[in-house]
């Protein structure tokens, strides 16, 4: 089921970004960066209700039209309906993959050891991560090559990189 909740500012736009994966650190930084620049904002993520707080703060302070939408990235079907909530806005000029889901071994979300990560928590993780990207993508890249412009950004942790503990998911 879709669900897009819209808070108004500002109609100046230079396009549609969208930014998929928001929660309080790096997505909603970027979101912030992009509405200060004049885009409209589609913030996506699995907590409608945290989101929707976010984007009133964002258009508040950017006076930038943002619209909230859930989504599941390790589903192909919430993305798809996600995303034609998206584009019913308009085309997306910019796609930031923010989304990832760290097998967590406990409540409190802290990193499991490698032993402890269960093969579904596992294959979870990755259906968000590399899953997820690759459902967006596909979304948003046939209106890029029909406008012949566009940009996708798939973001990372430094886990990516350099392997650390509890973060199996996002390391090479």
């Amino acid at each position: 089921m879709l669900s897009l909740r819209s808070v108004s500012g500002s109609n100046s736009s230079r396009g549609i970004a969208a930014v998929v994966g928001v929660g309080p650190r790096l997505g909603s930084a970027v979101a912030r960066k992009f509405a200060s620049e004049g885009y409209t904002i589609a913030i996506l993520s699995r907590d409608l209700e945290k989101l929707s707080q976010l984007a009133e703060e964002i258009a508040q302070a950017a006076k930038a039209q943002v619209f909230a939408l859930r989504v599941d990235c390790a589903d192909a079907r919430s993305v798809r309906e996600a995303f034609e909530g998206v584009l019913s806005l308009g085309p997306v000029e910019v796609l930031v993959y923010n989304a990832c889901e760290p097998p967590a071994a406990n409540e409190d979300a802290r990193p499991a050891p490698f032993l402890a990560v269960t093969p579904d928590a596992f294959h979870r993780a990755l259906a968000v991560s590399a899953g997820g990207a690759f459902h967006c993508a596909q979304q948003v890249i046939p209106g890029m090559v029909e406008r012949g412009r566009g940009t996708i950004i798939f973001t990372g942790s430094s886990a990516s990189v350099t392997g650390f503990a509890g973060y199996s998911d996002l390391s090479r």
